[in-house]
């Protein structure tokens, strides 16, 4: 079933996040951002979070999730600990999502909108 396969590449990338986030020396170069680097490595997780639990958890599993895109690239130094253990729930709660849809969900329109349009099929 394609759910279990798009729950399983989900599961390994953010397990992949957890990995490299878990990987720095020294906490601290979690929110460097120096050169022609954009984004921290750290505000960079929370917004990949952020969009994971908006546009899956809450948009299609009505999780109740409450998304702050501003706090994703201003919040700094959030210990690393933390970081990690919302990966892990981003897996969870994702993973309850995507064993409660059904076929018919995959084949609906995504519930929001772009311009009056729908932004994509959930599954194509």
């Amino acid at each position: 079933m394609i759910k279990n396969t798009i729950a399983e590449l989900v599961e390994r990338d953010l397990q992949k996040l957890r990995t490299e986030i878990s990987l720095y020396k020294d906490e601290d170069n979690l929110w460097v951002i120096k050169g022609r680097i954009g984004n921290s490595a750290g505000n960079l997780c929370l917004h990949l979070l952020g969009n994971l639990n908006h546009f899956i958890g809450q948009t299609l599993c009505n999780t109740g999730y409450v998304r702050y895109r501003d706090d994703e690239f201003s919040l700094k130094h959030i210990p690393r600990q933390d970081l990690l253990i919302n990966i892990d729930n981003c897996i969870l709660i994702l993973n309850n999502c995507f064993s409660g849809l059904t076929d018919t969900d995959l084949e609906k329109d995504f519930p929001l909108e772009n311009m009056e349009q729908p932004l994509v099929r959930c599954i194509c």
